[in-house]
């Protein structure tokens, strides 16, 4: 939902929340982006594979975007996909195609399901979003990206949303987890910008709202913690930053649905939701998955 929202603005300048909310209400359906797409072909094969497999993950990327290359995709993982079928290892074609990795935010805002999966197993998290960004983002920055926002969203998982954040803690276990100066200086920022959110020039020109890794997903995270207890609200307050809209609205949706779970969630943008049934069923056999990899986990159904 936060993909399709943000979709909408796109592109466009920074915006008042009430504009975001009435393009929100009128969108009929919420249409999504590449950046769900490729969600969802990261689901399925997790689902398949009963957890990571590289070859069959980009596999699965390549068919989905042959049924639906409209969905607004990059030049990257088109180019990719092509050395990839003319017989290049999965691992190794994203190389080829810019000098020393993408660091662009494409493997981060898919990422979400290996959070949700590996949400108790922070290293084996660590691992697999490293593995499955190398399919198109092979950057140290773009896998730290991707690493950070299944972090949060494991983070996010883990805390009772019936009390209060501890924003100070979440940003310290995320500060913990990161390995790169950009990020931590990023990160570390967040505490002085939690008390002037409304601020938003301050905040992009802090955290950035482009298209590269350490300059949304950053964005994502923070936009969560302004709004950690309402979900159309944390995606409304992302999109208004402007910039690559649909990928930070996606990530910090991710981020704050993972957070309060699917009875939180708005009704009025679920019911129009692009292809919803079929998301929902996804949801629910990566539950099944995360079940047969933790049957017992430490955090209570």
């Amino acid at each position: 939902m936060g993909d399709a929202v943000g979709a909408a603005w796109e592109g466009r300048r920074m915006a008042c929340e009430g504009e975001i909310e009435l393009i929100a209400r009128s969108s009929h359906p919420l249409r999504y982006t590449d950046d769900t797409h490729m969600t969802i072909g990261l689901a399925e094969s997790l689902i398949e594979c009963q957890g990571f497999n590289g070859k069959h993950m980009a596999e699965r990327f390549m068919d989905n975007y042959s049924k639906e290359p409209w969905r607004g995709y990059g030049p990257g993982p088109p180019r990719v996909f092509g050395l990839i079928k003319e017989g290049m290892a999965w691992d190794e074609a994203s190389g080829h195609i810019y000098k020393g990795g993408s660091f662009g935010n494409g493997a981060a805002m898919r990422i979400a399901p290996v959070g949700l999966l590996f949400w108790d197993d922070h290293a084996r998290l660590k691992e697999v979003a490293h593995l499955s960004s190398l399919i198109t983002h092979s950057h140290i920055l773009g896998m730290e990206g991707a690493t950070l926002q299944a972090m949060a969203i494991a983070l996010a998982i883990a805390e009772d949303p019936g009390e209060l954040l501890n924003r100070e803690s979440f940003t310290s276990h995320l500060l913990d987890f990161a390995t790169e100066d950009v990020y931590r200086s990023k990160i570390a920022s967040f505490d002085i910008l939690l008390g002037h959110p409304d601020d938003r020039q301050k905040v992009v020109k802090q955290l950035g709202h482009g298209i590269e890794a350490f300059n949304s997903v950053p964005a994502a995270i923070f936009s969560f913690l302004a709004h950690p207890q309402d979900f159309a609200s944390t995606v409304v307050y992302a999109v208004s930053l402007g910039g690559d809209t649909d990928t930070i609205g996606s990530m910090a949706g991710a981020i704050c649905g993972a957070y309060l779970g699917i009875d939180r969630l708005p009704s009025q943008w679920l019911e129009r939701l692009e292809n919803r049934d079929y998301i929902s069923k996804l949801a629910d056999r990566l539950w099944q998955t995360a079940l047969l990899e933790y049957p017992n986990p430490a955090k209570p159904s």
